[in-house]
């Protein structure tokens, strides 16, 4: 590990400042940290090579501050691509001696046990995000994350427990809060600051819970390391359906499945209820009622927050608000209201502003560089799959549930609190390194 950024290594604070009627996360304080000379470049480990972490790894080689040593991935082909890939584009760095060769590991524990490595950026499929990211803390590696962050509620606490105990600088993938022209950051700044009235409800539109997995099982690929792949999931045969052979271009269905993911509302709630969250100044916490609707509907499950504000699922894509003075919707290409003047109205000097950050992986490097929060650390990855979580339990047992946000359990509902977590498969364990 590069030794200026192991000694600024410090004692941190975790820093928020409630704002009205949100959240705003601010940027930590050092605490007898040393930044980052801007000169040096940060090591970067690439974990999971599939359709998310290829435009993450582009990313990185972008920046003229990081160097990516490493490379990681189940299946060999996409194993090897992308190490070429990152020799090919540090070829002209050879002149000035700093770039050595890009090493390309089946096993991210061999990618995490290596000393010159600062930082991690994990994109494998959900089910393996925190027990690598566990690893990682561990190594005292900094850790860029890929959203829905969790498998599971309680996984995620310890997630973030280790984060804070190793001092980590964390981002979870959830850029809507950094890109996207915008849009959401300013549809959350237009509520925060009453441009819509008290907020009363919010729908949130995406797709439907996971199922149990049924896929058939077929013959193993010989470039493919199925147990890794497995990790901690309960043991099943290989298919191609959750983990493609070679260069696929599309996202693997992995994400349908109860045993690996959320479901399509996971996967894009782990964006758009991230919104809502920072919207209603929910980033610690979460629903205190989840109500799923009646017979076998996938959609108007609603939560309640103890605010009183009701959240739903289901509607057309992205967030809808709903104010005592009109509505606002957004999506990734729309922010729209059903006043104008809200949208056409400039926010003066005082009123309530969200954290600056324009470019997501940026911002979590200068935070590596700086040693201050970035925009969505472990927490807030956390609890904005929660809620994606809790969802998925409601739809699965079909009652009415209460929920505790602070002891983040189910309220006298043994049957419910069982869903809360799951053992990993052994020899796997949330302790491994």
């Amino acid at each position: 590990m590069n030794t200026q950024l192991s000694q600024s290594r410090r004692h941190f604070l975790r820093g928020a400042a409630v704002a009205g009627a949100g959240m705003l996360l601010t940027p930590l304080a050092m605490h007898g940290a040393r930044s980052r000379a801007a000169s040096e470049r940060i090591t970067v480990g690439m974990i999971g090579i599939g359709a998310m972490g290829r435009p993450h790894l582009d990313r990185l080689l972008g920046f003229e501050d990081v160097q990516v040593v490493a490379v990681c991935d189940v299946e060999k082909t996409r194993r090897e691509t992308a190490r070429a890939q990152v020799e090919k584009r540090y070829a002209a760095r050879q002149k000035d001696g700093a770039f050595k060769g890009c090493d390309a590991y089946t096993d991210f524990r061999e990618l995490i046990a290596r000393k010159d490595i600062d930082a991690v950026v994990v994109a494998t499929p959900d089910h393996l995000h925190v027990i690598i990211a566990l690893a990682a803390a561990r190594a005292g590696k900094d850790i860029y994350c890929e959203k829905p962050l969790t498998q599971n509620i309680h996984e995620g606490r310890l997630l973030v427990d280790a984060v804070k105990k190793h001092r980590i600088i964390f981002q979870t993938g959830s850029q809507q809060r950094s890109e996207f022209n915008d849009r959401f950051r300013k549809a959350v700044e237009f509520i925060w600051n009453g441009r819509i009235g008290r907020l009363t409800t919010i729908h949130v539109g995406v797709g439907a819970p996971p199922v149990a997995c049924d896929l058939p099982d077929q013959p193993t690929p010989p470039d493919v390391d199925w147990e890794l792949w497995l990790g901690p999931a309960p043991l099943r045969g290989y298919n191609e359906i959750l983990c493609p052979k070679g260069m696929h271009r599309h996202y693997p269905l992995f994400r349908s499945y109860r045993e690996f993911a959320g479901g399509a509302l996971a996967d894009m709630g782990a964006h758009h209820f991230d919104i809502a969250q920072w919207a209603m100044g929910m980033d610690a916490s979460g629903p205190t009622l989840i109500t799923p609707p009646a017979g076998e509907a996938v959609t108007g499950l609603k939560f309640t927050y103890a605010n009183g504000v009701e959240l739903f699922h289901g509607g057309k894509s992205g967030c809808t608000f709903e104010g005592t003075e009109g509505t606002l919707y957004v999506d990734r290409g729309i922010l729209e209201s059903s006043r104008p003047e809200i949208l056409s109205t400039p926010l003066s000097a005082t009123d309530k502003r969200v954290y600056p950050s324009s470019q997501h992986m940026r911002n979590w490097l200068d935070c590596v560089r700086q040693r201050r929060q970035a925009i969505c650390p472990a927490e807030v990855g956390h609890r904005t799959a929660s809620v994606c979580h809790l969802a998925n339990i409601g739809y699965q047992l079909r009652r009415p549930l209460h929920w505790d946000p602070v002891k983040e359990q189910f309220r006298k509902d043994p049957e419910a609190n069982q869903l809360v977590s799951r053992k990993p498969r052994a020899p796997w364990s949330y302790s491994m390194s």
